[in-house]
């Protein structure tokens, strides 16, 4: 095999690329910050038992795993971010109040998580701990739309379910091997003829109810009908009102719900969302609240967020025009490198041509140049 070639799944980012995903980085990180987002940065690798604490089998899969050469304890290379922010908060701030983190940073998979996807995502997201109340799912919810309309990402649409309808159904039930697994299977496959199998011996209700999620998907009708068909329990009851809420908050943006859905990681606890756009084989951005992510940690704070995969986020846009630039001479002469540092000083790219390579800047678009003019450095258009 040949030296150059990557693993599967794993690329080298290009320079149009590269300036574009940190491009979009920067916009994003500012927008959070608009927020009051403060910026934290996990390392890359943890202790395992860290790393997939509240996380479920699935994170685990995903997660690269190899052994401290200092310490003999196993360590992971994180696949998600969120544990480590939790960490964070818990442990390292450990504020009483509201506390609002936000990241940047490469990620690992052990598998692609959608077909053609990168296994080395760059992970953006933004988290929000201390507040229970449904201010601080909106405030999510809005960040990311932001976060994605400052990215230039066009006709979006925000889908809507919650973890506790599921696991309001679920109640009672015991399961053996992975029982819970395939109920799970079945409900994101929609497969109503396996979830008929699957739920034989379950209660009336928590059966019925369970084959009436496989078609509550569609727009804020789904609630109404769902609000009809499934038990009347206190938590389906609060799940359906707070996503009634808070889709009622969004602005004019295209709501729909898929009261079935659970994809992501498994350490949801409430109200959860994904936004879509046209040109994207999957969710952008996939978020929602999850109370318990801390528990391990032993301190269990209300926490809601979400995250998005700035790779991802590129592939779907537009290649973003290049930023003009100033070509200028190489010649070792004080004047002329004062003329560029001043440039430089002001935020212009100026890329110096050197000898006998003129022509080659190809990754800047050079509309101006710096010349001399009556013994003075003067910028002129091409």
């Amino acid at each position: 095999m040949s030296a150059w070639v990557l693993p599967d799944h794993i690329a080298d980012v290009l320079p149009s690329e590269a300036r574009h995903i940190e491009e979009l980085r920067r916009d994003l990180l500012d927008m959070a910050r608009c927020y009051g987002y403060e910026l934290v940065m996990p390392p890359l690798l943890e202790h395992l038992e860290s790393l997939l604490t509240g996380a479920g089998e699935a994170l685990d899969l995903q997660t690269f795993k190899l052994v401290d050469q200092l310490s003999g304890r196993m360590l992971g290379l994180r696949a998600d971010s969120t544990p480590q922010v939790a960490r964070i908060d818990a442990h390292l701030l450990n504020r009483q109040g509201v506390t609002r983190l936000c990241y940047c940073g490469p990620v690992l998979h052990t598998r692609p998580g959608v077909p053609h996807a990168t296994r080395e995502p760059l992970q953006f997201g933004a988290e929000i701990y201390g507040h229970a109340g449904l201010e601080a799912d909106l405030e999510t919810l809005l960040l990311a739309l932001d976060c994605l309309k400052v990215a230039r990402v066009q006709a979006l649409s925000v889908d809507m379910a919650d973890a506790r309808i599921v696991k309001a159904l679920l109640e009672g039930v015991s399961f053996e091997g992975d029982g819970l697994a395939q109920v799970h299977a079945a409900l994101a496959a929609k497969d109503r003829s396996e979830l008929s199998r699957l739920t034989l011996n379950f209660s009336p209700s928590s059966r019925q109810g369970l084959l009436a999620l496989v078609q509550l998907y569609g727009d804020e009708k789904v609630l109404l009908e769902a609000e009809k068909v499934l038990p009347p329990s206190s938590a389906v009851r609060e799940a359906l009102s707070n996503l009634k809420w808070l889709a009622s908050h969004l602005g004019g943006a295209r709501v729909s719900f898929d009261l079935a859905d659970l994809r992501g990681y498994a350490y949801y606890t409430g109200a959860r969302f994904s936004i879509y756009a046209p040109g994207a084989s999957d969710a952008l951005v996939r978020g929602g609240r999850y109370d318990e992510v801390g528990a391990v940690f032993g301190r269990n704070r209300p926490a809601a967020g979400f995250s998005l995969d700035i790779k991802a986020l590129v592939g779907v846009l537009p290649a973003r025009p290049l930023r003009a630039a100033i070509r200028a001479p190489w010649r070792e002469a004080a004047d002329l490198d004062a003329a560029i540092a001043s440039l430089r000083a002001q935020g212009e790219t100026v890329v110096c041509a050197l000898p006998g390579h003129d022509s080659e800047v190809d990754e800047f678009h050079c509309n101006r140049e710096l010349i001399q003019v009556a013994g003075q450095w003067v910028v002129q258009a091409v």
